[in-house]
């Protein structure tokens, strides 16, 4: 299985990553352990997967 580093703005925020959902300028994350985190007016830039980096960045609205 592949876990992601999530960063945002640039810092690591929360590890272990293994799902995302970005919907209508929120994004949801949850980790290994099932904990979720969600962060409004963010939208997914990148997914990197060599380098297990999942990155967000806010949204202009």
């Amino acid at each position: 299985m592949c876990e992601f580093e999530l960063v945002v703005n640039g810092k690591i925020v929360f590890r272990d990553v293994i799902y995302a959902k970005d919907e209508n300028g929120k994004v949801t994350v949850k980790d290994v352990v099932g904990s979720s985190r969600e962060y409004l007016k963010h939208k997914i830039v990148e997914v990197d997967v060599n380098s297990k980096r999942l990155v967000l960045n806010l949204t202009k609205k």
